[in-house]
């Protein structure tokens, strides 16, 4: 397939605002898109829901289809809006309440999510990364065992390893059809225990990812995540996937080389972030290729700019391909 004149099929993997982010700059090139999205959360509207109703935690689920939505409409606010008062609502966000409603009407949150991606004219899929009822647990570098996301945030030590109760939770077949049929495979941006690596021990998606054909990418953070990976270089993330999935998974990891200024930087000071550090030596000691590029947003946070991002995964699936048919570059 030429990527230059056909929309390539893109898998992104991963959870929180990072993979929302990608999503919104990708789905400009193609609406071939498939959001693979974790579903161990069990804070905030997700985690009442989850432990009230026995749902799935809806939240990230509802960020990437409004990520995906062709337009910035009316609908797409109302399923972004948080109620500030109400027993019993607030707190609760519209979308959250509407995904749980769906999935009692259609039967199953497939369906559901479906439904809404008609609604909201979603150019591209979003799949839960499992649809069994799946917690995340944790061996602390301490020896203590930890169960639930929030509880690993907020534990005093670091993590030495993750795990998923239970540990042969099942994918859903369309999220490794999809790993199969792509021209490449996204990882990140996103929080790398919490977000990205539960994706990746659901059985079979690492296997998967190793098998397919697809141009693979890791986008690193920008900044560090407190309680997750103080002082992690973008080596050392790469590194933590591979000892949690037993197999280098990357030809490509993007990192970012912008400067965050003074005063996004005393912003991250108050929550113990820093930049991560690019560390392109070891990265590319492990044999994966560095894409080093500006992509700090102008907002007022160090998020990754969508469109800048983006165009670094399609500009390099087209010098791919055009090497791959002798045309030079």
């Amino acid at each position: 397939m030429n990527i230059l004149h056909q929309e390539p099929r893109i898998v992104v993997i991963g959870g929180g605002t990072g993979l929302a982010v990608l999503l919104k700059g990708l789905k400009k090139y193609t609406s071939h898109l498939t959001a693979v999205v974790t579903v161990t959360d069990d804070g905030g509207s997700s985690g009442r829901l989850r432990a009230e109703l026995g749902v799935l935690p809806p939240g990230d689920i509802r960020n990437c289809l409004v990520a995906l939505a062709e337009t910035e409409t009316l609908m797409d606010k109302v399923f972004q809006h948080r109620f500030m008062q109400g027993s019993g609502l607030e707190g609760h966000n519209l979308g959250n309440l509407l995904l749980v409603a769906l999935t009692e009407i259609t039967g199953d949150f497939v369906s559901a999510i479906k439904e809404v991606s008609r609604v909201l004219a979603v150019r591209g899929k979003v799949i839960p990364a499992t649809l069994e009822q799946v917690s995340l647990a944790a061996i602390m570098k301490d020896g203590t065992t930890i169960s639930g996301e929030t509880s690993i945030r907020n534990y005093s030590a670091a993590i030495r390893q993750l795990f998923l109760n239970p540990r042969d939770c099942m994918p859903v077949p369309a999220t490794l059809d999809a790993i199969m049929e792509a021209d490449a495979i996204v990882i990140g941006p996103g929080s790398l225990y919490t977000s990205l690596i539960p994706n990746l021990l659901v059985t079979g998606v690492a296997e998967a990812i190793l098998k397919s054909p697809a141009t693979t990418f890791y986008v690193s953070n920008i900044m560090t995540e407190l309680g997750e990976t103080d002082d992690f270089s973008a080596a050392d993330h790469l590194r933590v996937i591979m000892e949690h999935v037993g197999c280098q998974l990357f030809d490509y990891a993007i990192v970012n080389t912008g400067v965050v200024d003074d005063e996004r930087l005393l912003r991250y000071r108050e929550e113990q972030a820093i930049p991560v550090n690019e560390a392109t030596d070891e990265i590319a000691r492990m044999g994966v290729r560095l894409l080093c590029h500006d992509l700090v947003s102008d907002t007022d946070v160090a998020w990754h700019d969508s469109g800048k991002l983006a165009r670094v995964i399609l500009d390099t699936l087209a010098a791919d391909e055009n090497k791959a048919q002798g045309l030079g570059g």
